[in-house]
């Protein structure tokens, strides 16, 4: 027998205590006793609200996405400023794989963003992996260092000096911070300070990337009422 949601007017299978569309319960009454054995059962399952996220399928579909997409987005990709654009894709198309999982028609732009941070936590993660583990192999197993060191030495000396100069910054200054910047520790903590930065920015576009994909699932696949 099928019934017709009230909200939503989606047909609704006599076996089903909610409507699979919009998720209103629905109350069906039978004349055989024994057809509605099974009912209180399914009563006890908790209905799906479209403001809430399944973890468990939602952490299988990031997992499966942001690992490749922030291996892509590490700090010597070639990708660039295309890195970012790429995760707010891997995030929105998480909530799609996510959505069709759970069999919903759509998630809140507040579910679709939380995912969204966790894919951007994970790639985000990645990249530092995938960039620590590249500046570690090409320095001590391909022997790339001096090239590594010549370019920094390039970029302090003219590049940020130019700059400096250009805004005033007096010479003892200047040679203070070229000194630090030009020590080992110096290079780290430049190199940790953008790193840092890149996760910052990939969270960001992550997040909205789930937020964008939620609110474009609502908008083509929920019913209006």
């Amino acid at each position: 027998m099928e019934i017709t949601c009230n909200r939503c007017h989606q047909t609704v299978q006599a076996e089903n205590c909610y409507c699979p569309v919009c998720g209103l319960p629905q109350f069906v009454y039978s004349a055989d006793g024994a057809s509605g054995q099974g009912q209180p059962e399914k009563w006890n399952e908790p209905m799906r609200d479209a403001g809430s996220v399944d973890w468990k399928a939602a952490l299988r579909a990031a997992i499966m996405l942001a690992v490749p997409a922030g291996m892509l987005c590490s700090f010597l990709s070639p990708l660039g400023v295309f890195g970012f654009l790429l995760m707010a894709a891997t995030a929105a198309w998480v909530v799609v794989l996510y959505v069709r999982g759970q069999q919903a028609v759509w998630i809140t732009m507040g579910a679709g963003a939380r995912i969204g941070l966790v894919t951007g936590v994970l790639g985000g993660w990645t990249a530092v992996a995938t960039t620590g583990i590249t500046l570690f192999c090409m320095r001590f197993f391909f022997h790339a260092g001096k090239s590594f060191d010549d370019l920094w030495q390039n970029v302090v000396n003219q590049q940020l000096t130019q700059q400096w100069n250009s805004m005033g910054v007096d010479a003892q200054t200047i040679a203070v911070t070229k000194a630090w910047l030009l020590a080992p520790e110096g290079r780290a903590g430049w190199l940790l300070g953008a790193l840092t930065v890149l996760v910052a920015v990939l969270l960001l576009f992550a997040v909205a990337g789930g937020a964008l994909g939620a609110r474009m699932l609502a908008r083509t696949r929920r019913p209006q009422v």
